[in-house]
């Protein structure tokens, strides 16, 4: 946890998916201070038609190299949030070559009784976790 959802344009190999998902773990790690194996990601290709993300009016260049970043977490203060965009857009133009103006990334908050990861138990409730 968190939980990571990629939605991009099909058409990259699994290297690029790859790079792109291990540097994006590596952003996450550090903004949030997660352990580097509390890794949870999720990819979806689409069709160029099935992603319509345009720029609410702020001049942005979006290309085929668009990715949204879904993120599902316990809560988090804005300073990490604001880390996690910036080392993000960083990180992904260095690492993976995406301009920061194809990165798009949204945050929605839950509590401890929102997650199981198994077994039928809320782990953040039990203490297992």
């Amino acid at each position: 946890m968190p939980l990571l959802r990629f939605d991009v344009i099909e058409g990259r190999d699994d290297a690029a998916l790859k790079k792109l998902l291990d540097t994006a773990h590596g952003a996450m790690v550090k903004a949030f201070n997660v352990p580097v194996t509390d890794r949870y990601q999720i990819v979806h290709q689409h069709p160029p038609h099935e992603l319509i993300i345009e720029d609410t009016g702020l001049g942005f260049k979006r290309s085929k190299d668009l990715v949204i970043i879904s993120i599902v977490s316990k809560a988090r203060t804005e300073h990490q949030k604001e880390t996690l965009y910036k080392l993000m857009a960083e990180q992904l133009e260095t690492e993976c070559g995406i301009s920061p103006e194809d990165v798009m990334i949204s945050i929605t908050e839950n509590g401890n009784a929102d997650w199981s990861f198994g077994l039928g138990e809320a782990q953040f409730l039990t203490g297992s976790l």
